[in-house]
């Protein structure tokens, strides 16, 4: 079968559907996140014929609502998890070699308040530089308290004696998503989104029952594969549910991120900022805006959109606004909100999600079910490689090498910068070469700034898997975050793109408009415009 018969293309969903009915695959993967994206491309470019189905859409979980964050993660090698940070912090250079755009190079600001502290950290900095292989040129360095005045002079410095600075990758984690199961696809895989497993049977092989959950669409199917990885996310246990009763392994974590337009909050790098429970939050600059998290709180429901609440934001503001008094910030001022679920391994131990480590594990089912929880965003492919290694060594499949840490993702290919691209202005420019790379251009196709919204639109949907207006919204524009009025001006212009293509009507697109508008007010419902984050200020003092 030839590539382009692979492309993601949305126009035709038949027959993708009418795929997975056509063999026996090697391996179906279940959920369509950052775990599941990395074992469907690793397993394909291994030669291994694999499927993949989500019951939403691609990173709909928590894949679209980390950090956004490529780290090593210093508070791991301080929790003894050595083997997570020199795993993360090498994996880091191989994400930027084959996807550069997706891996942006950040300095961390960690403000110091003493000689003992800077030394501890400059050590712990040390461990971490040669444990990841950094290169020397990354090496950290260290500011003194006039230098961190003149770099950051937002921060607060009256406790301070200067800083220790060392470098991280930001990236989209919906889109790194996205690009890896395109390269599944790419390399032969057939992936499938708004596609629930609702049954596993196992004889000889796996029998999947499978049921559309797209709207208006009533189609069910049975794929058989050979082997099954359950990478559900949040939703892992419930998968391992349809084929046997078992106690939960997850114990789930929220985390909340606030957005601000950065002339509310001006920081030149990414800040690290310590809150009253001894944990740290980032204030991460992206453009025009400034985004602020994460919070780790223990959260028992399976949602793909968990509310913000009064408390969420009153933790990060006042943990942000004493490290940065001067900073103009309110919940009047934010201006797009996230919060997604952690699907953290439980230990039994009781112990608070914070505690818990982020390391992958994974277990196998009497019928040889593969279930993975846990893992970083930042070590993805690793991850990934270790997973179909054990799918291999388990069914006996002949396979070969894994190549995917050689191999660009799209958009990958070439360096492409903000100045390449013309007529989109400079805001929308440096967007586009960061969320697309060496696609950009060719998105772009000589299309000026009033037909870009048409344009992405129309991308989404013919190359990137995009089925519902929420998709190309909040996870492949980052609109829903990132954009003014966060993104709800464009909805229209969006809708009318992606009709053309998916054969909506009129009132199809009215609903597509109103699921956007909906998940943004229920985003914000939870928390109100006076809340001041006091009772959490009066904690820092506390506990400085």
């Amino acid at each position: 079968m030839s590539m382009a018969a692979h492309r993601f293309d949305q126009t035709d969903r038949a027959m993708s559907l009418r795929a997975l009915s056509d063999q026996c695959f090697d391996l179906l993967v279940i959920g369509g996140g950052i775990t599941g994206a990395g074992v469907a491309r690793d397993a394909a470019m291994r030669g291994l014929s694999v499927a993949l189905i989500e019951a939403q859409d691609l990173a709909s979980g928590t894949s679209s609502r980390s950090s956004k964050m490529i780290h090593g993660g210093l508070r791991y090698l301080v929790a003894g998890d050595v083997s997570v940070v020199k795993e993360s912090a090498s994996e880091r250079a191989t994400l930027h070699r084959i996807a550069p755009h997706l891996a942006q190079k950040t300095p961390y600001v960690i403000p110091t308040g003493s000689v003992r502290s800077k030394l501890m950290l400059r050590a712990a900095l040390w461990a971490y530089e040669r444990l990841g292989g950094v290169e020397r040129a990354d090496y950290h360095e260290v500011w003194s308290k006039g230098e961190l005045a003149e770099k950051e002079p937002l921060i607060e410095r009256s406790r301070l004696n200067g800083a220790v600075v060392y470098p991280e990758f930001l990236t989209d984690d919906s889109r790194l998503t996205v690009a890896t199961v395109r390269s599944a696809i790419d390399h032969g895989a057939t992936a499938v989104t708004y596609l629930k497993a609702t049954n596993i049977r196992k004889d000889e092989t796996f029998s999947i029952d499978a049921a559309s959950t797209l709207p208006g669409e009533t189609h069910e199917l049975t794929i058989n594969a050979r082997a099954v990885v359950n990478a559900a996310g949040p939703w892992v246990d419930q998968v391992c549910d349809l084929e046997q009763a078992r106690p939960p392994r997850l114990a789930l974590s929220r985390g909340v991120h606030l957005v601000f337009d950065h002339a509310d909050l001006p920081v030149r790098n990414t800040v690290v900022m310590r809150t009253p429970d001894a944990r740290r939050i980032f204030a991460v600059p992206l453009g025009q805006y400034t985004y602020i998290g994460t919070t780790d709180d223990y959260h028992p429901e399976h949602e793909y959109w968990p509310p913000v609440t009064d408390q969420d934001v009153s933790y990060l503001l006042a943990t942000t606004q004493r490290a940065m008094p001067e900073a103009s910030l309110s919940p009047d001022r934010i201006v797009s909100v996230w919060s997604g679920i952690r699907p953290l391994v439980g230990d039994g131990s009781g112990r608070a999600s914070k505690e818990l480590s982020r390391k992958d594990e994974v277990w196998t089912s009497p019928s040889g079910l593969l279930s993975v929880g846990g893992g970083k965003l930042s070590a993805y492919r690793a991850m990934a490689e270790r997973i179909v290694d054990t799918v291999i060594e388990n069914h006996g499949f002949t396979a070969k090498p894994c190549t995917t840490a050689d191999v660009p993702l799209p958009g990958g290919g070439a360096e492409v910068l903000a100045s390449d691209l013309a007529g989109v202005g400079d805001v929308q420019a440096e967007r586009l070469a960061r969320l697309y790379g060496a696609e950009a251009p060719s998105l772009l196709g000589g299309t000026g700034s009033d037909e870009l919204v048409k344009a992405e639109a129309q991308h989404a949907v013919q190359k990137e898997g995009a089925l519902r207006l929420e998709d190309y919204w909040a996870r492949r524009s980052s609109r829903a975050w990132f954009d003014e009025g966060a993104g709800l001006p464009v909805l229209h212009d969006a809708a009318a793109a992606m009709a053309g293509l998916l054969g909506w009507d009129d009132t199809r697109k009215a609903i597509e408009v109103e699921n956007c508008r909906y998940i943004d007010r229920a985003s914000r419902a939870g928390f109100s415009s006076d809340v001041t984050g006091q009772g959490v200020a009066d904690d820092c003092r506390a506990a400085s």
